[in-house]
């Protein structure tokens, strides 16, 4: 950890280099030390970040990964205004005084909706978003408060506003709307001067608050406000503590995956090494016993519990999708390509599972060892009491509103600026971004490949004429032969994993850029769940192929009690379904033969992530385990012993890629050949 947190606080030397040289070197973290020219950065005392995110609206999603955001336009998060009834317009807090619809809907849902707006220029989400938008800036008093106020609370909850401080800073970075920076400092204002013994004492709002911070640290670098960074230690005073090296101020997942982030984001103010490596350390704890599972997260379906630590638990969506943030930001922080592997992990293995293929509906709880998906409670095997497996447009109040920031939050960060006015790409995915560079040229950069189901990145530079700017490249840890392709340039092969590599020249256009990661099967096992096994392909974690049968029921009689659908809503359009093995799901691994790779043709339809349409699959052997089975809860039965019989077949088996497995074993019990 030290030899971490050490890379984290020192910046990378550079000699000089021959303008008509092309500079080509591996480096641990981008160079800190200028201030970028063309984008908003860190201000003094801040410590510098290590990557700049472009103004909203500058990175658009091409390929498989457009496909997935248009299933989103088309599907819930696009038209939940028109069902759910806490988006309803009649009574809702969020546009007057009263109402009865005023917590964390509304800005869960508005996040990821805007968010989308800006991406795709879809005319009708714009005006909708910004209808949503005005009436939240007029709701501000005279005091600063905006929002909601609840006249029956000694203090206010202060959480659902912390959502929408993120939708304002979304919507400045691509509108330009300099009410933003006013509504903003007023209700920081207003903050600043609300009783300590008051503030942030809600749970969800206690548990949270480096939301709050992030915040509050945007607009300081806007407005300079001093005031701000006192605000900033305010906040931090009053927030959960997550410094503490052995315990979690709470176990639920989607706090820790939201709220592990609030010290290293509080390190930017106080340069304190202890603080970055507390963010460090809270990752680290909840997968240490919990997360000894593929797929980047750890086993809470609500809350981690000591005991169910098997890969048969689960996450929430929104667990999924607040992780993909802090991974995010974590990654600007402390520029560690850790974050941005951990992000894709999750992006690609976990997140994708989560919704049917149309994206109308979606899972509360997704797990890496999943072969039910029913409507059924399954307490205590999972930590809450509810249909909370099935897809269900409302299956809970917060996954169904919050899941739509995900896929365009990763979309605004696959191209980020540096500090010294270049360009970086940790997280790859198929996109196309426009910035300014070096000295002030706009370039366009498009990664055109079908990453992560094609072994390289590829990069092309469009420029109006020649410009000199740094270009950064992530490496990823697991690939062992990487190799790069630049126009005009020698192929280089002295890249070293879990770095980056730099390469500063001066960019022609059409200029292209190929990153060539060989991918082979791994495997990784996990000694904490029985001696388990997992195979990954590069970034992509594989799980057995199950038939998967898929049963409508009615979305109204299946949801959560809480559900609450807008009057005259035809739910028949909303279908729910319970997924069912249509296959045999238990079987154990032979795991000393490597499973083989076949490609498949590309799906027509540029959506990899259904078992059927995947572009790979994987050959391999195993016996089933007669006494794994359902268990008494209804679920996945845990891991069998090692010591448990194993069928005396052997089998054919197929694999794929975990993020196409509504159903699947990504964890697997071993056998002998």
């Amino acid at each position: 950890m030290r030899k971490i947190i050490t890379a984290i606080l020192l910046s990378v030397s550079f000699g000089t280099v021959c303008p008509a040289q092309t500079d080509i070197r591996t480096v641990e973290r981008p160079f800190t030390g200028p201030r970028n020219s063309h984008y908003v950065s860190n201000l003094a005392p801040l410590a510098p970040n290590y990557f700049v995110k472009l103004p909203s609206g500058s990175v658009k999603p091409l390929g498989w990964l457009a496909v997935q955001l248009d299933l989103q336009r088309n599907g819930l998060n696009g038209h939940l205004g028109e069902i759910s009834a806490w988006l309803q317009r009649d009574g809702n807090a969020w546009l007057g005084t009263g109402g009865e619809f005023g917590w964390e809907e509304v800005p869960y849902w508005l996040r990821g909706y805007s968010s989308t707006a800006y991406i795709t220029g879809d005319r009708q989400m714009l005006e909708e978003s910004l209808f949503w938008i005005e009436n939240i800036l007029a709701s501000q008093r005279e005091d600063g408060y905006f929002g909601p106020w609840n006249d029956n609370q000694d203090h206010q909850d202060l959480w659902p506003n912390m959502i929408v401080m993120w939708i304002m800073q979304d919507y400045y970075e691509y509108s330009g709307d300099q009410r933003v920076i006013g509504f903003l400092s007023d209700y920081c204002n207003w903050l600043y001067n609300y009783p300590d013994e008051k503030f942030l004492k809600h749970y969800w709002e206690n548990s949270r608050g480096g939301d709050m911070l992030w915040s509050v640290l945007w607009l300081y670098n806007r407005t300079g406000d001093e005031m701000l960074l006192e605000l900033g230690e305010k906040i931090h005073r009053n927030t959960a503590d997550w410094t503490v090296s052995t315990q979690l101020p709470n176990w639920h997942n989607v706090n820790i995956a939201q709220g592990f982030r609030e010290p290293a984001t509080y390190g930017m103010l106080t340069h304190d090494p202890l603080m970055y490596r507390a963010s460090y350390n809270v990752h680290n704890l909840i997968r240490k016993t919990f997360g000894q599972v593929p797929g980047g997260m750890f086993g809470a379906d609500e809350n981690a519990r000591i005991g169910f630590t098997d890969p048969r638990q689960g996450t929430e969506t929104c667990g999924f999708v607040e992780q993909i943030m802090s991974d995010q930001i974590m990654l600007q922080v402390t520029g560690d390509p850790l974050w941005a592997e951990n992000c894709e992990d999750i992006a690609f293995n976990s997140y994708p599972a989560a919704f049917m293929p149309d994206y109308k509906s979606l899972r509360y709880l997704t797990c890496p060892n999943h072969v039910v998906s029913d409507s059924e409670n399954h307490h205590p095997g999972i930590d809450n009491r509810g249909p909370f497996l099935a897809m269900n447009p409302f299956s809970s109040r917060c996954c169904q509103h919050n899941h739509g920031i995900g896929w365009p939050y990763m979309i605004q960060h696959l191209i980020m600026a540096t500090p010294d006015n270049g360009l970086a790409a940790a997280v790859y995915a198929p996109c196309t971004a426009t910035a300014l560079v070096g000295d002030g040229t706009e370039v366009t950069v498009t990664s055109g490949s079908r990453y992560p189901f094609e072994d390289h990145v590829s990069l092309t530079i469009n420029t109006t004429g020649p410009v000199r700017f740094p270009l950064y490249l992530r490496i990823p840890t697991w690939c062992t032969e990487p190799s790069l392709h630049i126009t005009g340039e020698k192929e280089v092969t002295s890249l070293e994993p879990g770095k980056y590599v730099r390469i500063d020249r001066t960019w022609q256009d059409n200029d292209e850029v190929v990153l060539q990661l060989p991918m082979t099967v791994t495997k990784r096992e996990w000694q904490a769940n029985n001696n388990s096994v997992s195979f990954d392909y590069g970034p992509l974690t594989l799980s057995l192929l199950i038939g998967e049968e898929y049963v409508e029921v009615d979305s109204k009689e299946s949801a959560i009690g809480d559900s609450r659908w807008q009057e005259g809503v035809d739910a028949s359009n909303w279908p729910s379904y319970e997924i069912y093995p249509a296959s045999a799901w238990n079987y154990a691994v032979i795991d000393q033969i490597v499973p083989e790779v076949e490609i498949q043709p590309w799906p027509q339809d540029d959506n990899p992530f259904t078992f059927l349409s995947s572009p790979l699959k994987f050959r391999a052997k195993g016996r089933q385990v007669p006494s794994w089975q359902i268990d008494e809860h209804g679920l996945c039965g845990v891991l069998p012993l090692e010591t448990d019989p194993r069928a005396d077949t052997v089998e054919d088996i197929t694999l794929v890629p975990m993020g196409a497995a509504r159903l699947r074993i990504s964890a697997f019990p071993r056998a002998e050949f």
